[in-house]
């Protein structure tokens, strides 16, 4: 008779056979092709209880079991200010999913919901910076964030569309305010939806955005309080009716930015013209 597998040995196994081509390969596609681990690195695996956080700490897990060199891995949850049925989710899908927890609180909700202009710009900037500190404080020298493919393209778009510049999110970056840490993004190459899929397969529901302006936004349906992601998410899902492959073509599209055909482009904050080259 086989043996039964624990929900955390089946979410496991998934990753590795079910959904080995969508999400096991493009994590460590990414991890060597952007170079984001070293021997004796230090992750601290930042974990917000979502869906996206929760896959990138069981694929460093299953990592961390057959890597060819040693690296440590923390897995680090900051508490913005979650209620108490948040945080008692977050905890119990940690538990049911074998990642061991380091938790820390602050009062980042409460900051970002001070303020009228921007919450999610401030709520978002405050947690990487705690998040930093926290880390490096635990010896860490990386901290892992969750974006994955679907973000990239994303932010791209947004960048176009509401700050009349071409711009995305990288692979990885070294922090400006915290020397010698550096972040990794080693979900990269991974669809959401394939994200969504996992979860499902597995029976696993985790906590969304927990902010309450995101909560009163939803609840009041106030269109202009909704984010610009949630507009361009919509914007791609129309595309995909007429090209499956947009989503594709648009990653790829990052990797292979033709500079030539530019008029304008900046590098290490100057701007420059084509007609430098001209």
């Amino acid at each position: 008779m086989a043996r039964e597998f624990t929900p955390a040995e089946a979410a496991e196994r998934s990753i590795i056979k079910k959904y080995r081509k969508e999400l096991w390969n493009p994590f460590t596609a990414a991890v060597t092709r952007y170079e984001l681990l070293r021997p004796d690195d230090h992750v601290a695996v930042c974990i917000s209880g979502g869906k996206d956080s929760m896959l990138m700490a069981k694929l460093f897990q299953q990592l961390q079991r057959i890597s060819d060199y040693p690296f440590r891995l923390t897995f680090l949850v900051m508490d913005p200010g979650y209620n108490a049925e948040n945080r008692r989710k977050i905890e119990e899908n940690a538990a049911l999913l074998s990642i061991p927890l380091t938790i820390f609180e602050t009062s980042i909700f409460d900051a970002a919901n001070s303020v009228s202009e921007n919450p999610c710009y401030l709520c978002a900037r405050m947690r990487r910076g705690y998040l930093y500190h926290e880390a490096q404080r635990l010896g860490c020298n990386k901290i892992a964030l969750g974006h994955h493919l679907n973000d990239a393209v994303e932010t791209v778009l947004m960048s176009m569309f509401y700050s009349s510049k071409i711009e995305t999110m990288i692979p990885k970056v070294h922090s400006q305010n915290f020397e010698g840490m550096e972040l990794i993004r080693p979900m990269y190459g991974i669809r959401e939806e394939d994200i969504i899929s996992w979860a499902s397969y597995n029976g696993l529901e985790f906590i969304r955005c927990a902010c309450r302006f995101t909560e009163k936004a939803e609840l009041l349906k106030d269109k202009e309080s909704l984010s610009k992601r949630r507009e361009v998410k919509e914007l791609i899902r129309t595309l995909r009716a007429v090209n499956p492959d947009i989503e594709k073509n648009l990653f790829n599209a990052l990797h292979n930015v033709q500079l030539d055909t530019f008029p304008g482009f900046k590098t290490e904050g100057e701007h420059h013209s084509f007609l430098e080259r001209y």
